[in-house]
């Protein structure tokens, strides 16, 4: 087990985003986190990873989040937030590279492998022929894959991305999805994305914890998580199941 949370909570002053909230997480696991904005998906990924001073147990192999330094954090754990930035005239190189800053040596020196690394994941995410480019001339799918390949050029154990498929079209999105599902099974990638796609993450995720106003509504496979009758109270609208107990497919009810 890569990451186990027990009880946790975190208010925003006087406002509850996260109640008594436990999860573990697996390598070669994908856990998709569901429900409507405000539910408490976002910020659980940021107390995962220690952003927001929640309370109850944290552990990531093993130790207590308090006790990981940020730089061993990074190497263990990759984070993309909702809003991923860049600074002015960076180039998509300069972006991806920084993905290695956690592992860098003495001096922030980069080595043949921080190189090698680099290119490998820009050619896997389609990249290679526009690492040249400056990110301010690329189209708002190809930074947010540059954003992802950020992250995956930390060579991380686990991969927390928050709404990764913003800005991405559907076939993107197919194709995103498919790298996390083949980074998981060949690479034992851990995963959690938080979605708003109920059918694409659960045709993907192995676990969907569904979640409503900082409370777990439900959590299971997709088949026990997408039911009309867990899905209606939560998103506030009637909602109908088709597909088969494999492949579930919710939809509005008009």
């Amino acid at each position: 087990m890569i990451l186990q949370a027990s009880a946790v909570s975190f208010s925003y002053g006087d406002v509850p985003a996260l109640a008594d909230v436990s999860l573990s997480l697996d390598p070669g696991q994908i856990i998709a986190l569901i429900g409507p904005n405000g539910s408490g998906k976002s910020t659980l990924i940021k107390a995962l990873l220690g952003h927001v001073p929640a309370t109850g147990k944290i552990l990531w192999r093993d130790h207590d989040l308090n006790s990981w330094r940020l730089r061993d954090l990074a190497a263990v754990a990759a984070y993309l937030p909702q809003s991923p930035r860049h600074e002015p005239g960076q180039l998509v190189s300069d972006v991806l590279r920084l993905g290695r800053a956690a592992r860098w040596g003495a001096f922030g020196l980069e080595s043949s492998a921080d190189e090698r690394i680099t290119l490998e994941v820009a050619t896997l995410l389609g990249l290679q022929n526009l690492l040249n480019r400056p990110m301010e001339q690329m189209s708002g799918g190809q930074r947010q894959r540059v954003f992802i390949g950020r992250c995956l050029i930390q060579q991380p154990s686990a991969l927390l991305l928050d709404e990764p498929n913003t800005f991405l079209d559907l076939k993107h999105q197919i194709d995103l999805w498919h790298l996390l599902r083949d980074l998981a099974k060949n690479k034992n990638l851990a995963v959690i994305v938080a979605s708003h796609e109920l059918n694409i993450a659960g045709a993907y995720a192995d676990r969907l914890i569904l979640l409503n106003n900082g409370h777990i509504a439900a959590s299971g496979t997709p088949d026990e998580v997408l039911r009309p009758e867990l899905l209606t109270p939560v998103y506030g609208v009637p909602i109908a199941r088709y597909g088969t107990a494999k492949n579930p497919i919710v939809v509005p009810q008009v």
